[in-house]
C-alpha cells in the first residue's frame, strides 16, 4: 500500500514533463523516503533513458520493482498514470460532447505546445547534445526527420546515430554500475524480453485477420511505446503520423496534456477515447506502457553488466542526440504549423515562452496564460 500510496501523490502533483518527475521522484524516493541511494538512482534513470518508451514512467516502475516485486512495479505505475488518464479522457468527453475544437480556449491549448515543446527541446539539448558534434547528429537528424516523415524513417535514422555514436566515442570510458537487488532473475528477464519482442513482430503481421478497431488501436499504441526513444515529448511525432486524427483534436489532447500532472504518454487516453470511446482509451494506455513493463522487467537483471559495455553508452550518445534532433523537427511540424496560424498566435508562443524559461512558472500556469489569451484573441 506504501508504494501505492507515494505514486498516487506523486501522480496528483508531478507536473514539468519528464525531467521535472526524476526530480520529484530523487526527492521523494532518495532523499525523504531513503528506498535507494543517489549512485542506484542515477544509474535507473541512465537504464531508462536507453530504453525506448516514457523514462519517468520506468523510472518509477523500476523503483517499484526493487521496492516490491513485479506487483511493486504495477502499483507504482498505476499511482502515477491514472490521475492523468483520468484528467484526459473526462476532457475528452467534454470536447466530444461540445465540439469546441475552434473556441479560443482550445486554441489557446494547441498554442502552448509550442512553448512547452519549445523549453523541452532546450533543456535536452543540453544534457544529451552538449557538443558541437551531438548538436551535429541532432541537426542532420532534424532534417533528415522532416525530409523522411514516417516512422520507419525515424528508426532508420534513430539506428544510424546510435552506429556513428558507438564508432566516435567507443573509445571513451564509462564507470561500473552498482548491483540491483530484485526479486526477480535473469529467467524472467528473458521470459520478458521474448513477450516484448513476439508482439512487436506479430501484432502488424496479424492485422490483416483482425477488423476490430480495439485490435488496431492496441498494435498502434504498443508499436509507439515500443520504438520511441527521449519520452513524451518525442512521441508526438510519431503518434501524429500513426494515429488516423486531425491535427487540431491531436494538439488540443497534447496541449491539455501539459496541463495536468504524470507522465506525457497518458495522451493516449485521450487519442484513444477520440477513436473508440473509453474502451478504445483504456486498450490505447495499456498497450501503450505495456512495452515499458516488459522492458524493465527484462533489462534491470542484465543491466550492471550491459551498462559496463564501452560500444553501448558510446551508441547511446549517438540515440541521445537524434533524441533531441527529432524533438526539433516535432517542434517545427506538427506542432509549430499546426498551432500558430498568424502574429497574435506568435505572440501568445513568446509570451507563454518566456512565462516558462525566463521566469520559470509553474507548466499548469503556463498553461492557464495560453487558454486566456487564446480566449481572448478569439473574441477580437
Amino acid at each position: 500500500m506504501e508504494i501505492i500510496k507515494v505514486a498516487i501523490k506523486l501522480g496528483l502533483t508531478s507536473f514539468g514533463g519528464p525531467a521535472a518527475h526524476i526530480g520529484y521522484f530523487r526527492e521523494e524516493y532518495v532523499q525523504k523516503r531513503k528506498w535507494l541511494d543517489d549512485k542506484l538512482y542515477a544509474d535507473i534513470v541512465a537504464l531508462c533513458q536507453f530504453l525506448p518508451g516514457p523514462a519517468s514512467s520506468q523510472v518509477g516502475i523500476s523503483i517499484g520493482l526493487l521496492r516490491g516485486g513485479i506487483l511493486g512495479g504495477f502499483l507504482s505505475w498505476l499511482g502515477f498514470t491514472l490521475p492523468s488518464v483520468i484528467i484526459l479522457m473526462l476532457f475528452a468527453t467534454f470536447v466530444l460532447n461540445t465540439g469546441s475544437f475552434e473556441s479560443g480556449w482550445i486554441h489557446g491549448l494547441k498554442i502552448v505546445a509550442v512553448a512547452v515543446v519549445a523549453h523541452a527541446l532546450l533543456g535536452m539539448q543540453k544534457s544529451l547534445a552538449p557538443d558541437k558534434v551531438r548538436i551535429s547528429i541532432a541537426i542532420a537528424c532534424a532534417i533528415l526527420t522532416l525530409l523522411i516523415p514516417t516512422a520507419v524513417g525515424q528508426i532508420s535514422i534513430i539506428v544510424a546515430a546510435g552506429i556513428f555514436g558507438y564508432l566516435y566515442y567507443k573509445r571513451e570510458v564509462v564507470e561500473p554500475a552498482p548491483k540491483m537487488a530484485l526479486t526477480f532473475g535473469k529467467k524472467t528477464g528473458i521470459i520478458s524480453w521474448i513477450l516484448f519482442l513476439g508482439l512487436l513482430i506479430s501484432l502488424p503481421l496479424l492485422k490483416p485477420f483482425f477488423s476490430s478497431v480495439y485490435y488496431s488501436i492496441f498494435d498502434t499504441y504498443y508499436r509507439v511505446g515500443s520504438i520511441v526513444f527521449g519520452g513524451g515529448h518525442v512521441v508526438l511525432p510519431m503518434l501524429e503520423r500513426e494515429v488516423e486524427i486531425a491535427p487540431d483534436v491531436f494538439l488540443a489532447g497534447y496541449g491539455a496534456a501539459q496541463a495536468v500532472p504524470g507522465p506525457l504518454f497518458t495522451l493516449a487516453g485521450y487519442l484513444g477515447q477520440m477513436t473508440a470511446g473509453i474502451p478504445g482509451a483504456l486498450v490505447a494506455v495499456i498497450a501503450m506502457f505495456l512495452p515499458s513493463f516488459l522492458l524493465v522487467i527484462g533489462t534491470l537483471p542484465f543491466w550492471s553488466y550491459i551498462r559496463s559495455k564501452r560500444g553501448i553508452q558510446s551508441a547511446l550518445k549517438g540515440v541521445n542526440a537524434a533524441v533531441v534532433g527529432i524533438l526539433l523537427a516535432a517542434l517545427y511540424d506538427p506542432v509549430f504549423t499546426s498551432a500558430v496560424t498568424n502574429t497574435l498566435d506568435f505572440i501568445i508562443v513568446l509570451i507563454t515562452f518566456t512565462l516558462l524559461v525566463v521566469y520559470k512558472l509553474a507548466p499548469i500556469k503556463i498553461v492557464l496564460v495560453s487558454i486566456l489569451l487564446g480566449a481572448v484573441v478569439h473574441l477580437i
